[in-house]
């Protein structure tokens, strides 16, 4: 069995027209940092779990709103249950915003998440419970009816 030629090693940049960067001096490096900190600092803080608390706050102490039939537990384990509608702002790796909240119990919650139904009949449970829930949430909180909606 013959053996080829070795092959002869090129370099990348040999040929084309990128030259490489000097390095940068450390005051300019430096001073780069800081300006990208600083603009870091500027950015609009998205809202938190406590600015949101007075939604989830509301949810404490209700019954079942999403009530699935064979599913529900009552108003033992009662927590806020998040839309999983992109129309109200859920996405991947992030929860809807927390006025779109509605009290359920575990069992539901579970249905709702990770339940073997379709996303539209999940979706139509979820739209009735907080049409039902709303007005209660509305007057609870001291809200006028329009900003609830």
């Amino acid at each position: 069995m013959k053996r080829s030629a070795p092959l002869q090693r090129r370099t990348p940049l040999a040929r084309t027209g990128f030259k490489r960067k000097e390095p940068m001096p450390f005051a300019l490096a430096d001073r780069k940092t800081v300006e990208h900190q600083a603009q870091r600092k500027r950015r609009v803080k998205k809202p938190t779990v406590a600015e949101g608390s007075k939604y989830l706050a509301a949810c404490r102490g209700e019954q079942c709103y999403l009530a699935v039939p064979g599913v529900c537990l009552g108003a033992e384990t009662v927590v806020p249950c998040h839309s999983n509608q992109s129309r109200h702002g859920k996405g991947m790796g992030k929860k809807a915003e927390h006025r779109y909240t509605v009290p359920g119990c575990v069992a539901c919650h579970a249905w709702i998440d990770q339940g073997s139904a379709s996303r539209e009949a999940k979706f139509a449970r979820w739209d009735l419970a907080y049409e039902r829930w709303a007005p209660v949430r509305a007057r609870k909180m001291g809200i006028q009816l329009q900003e609830a909606a």
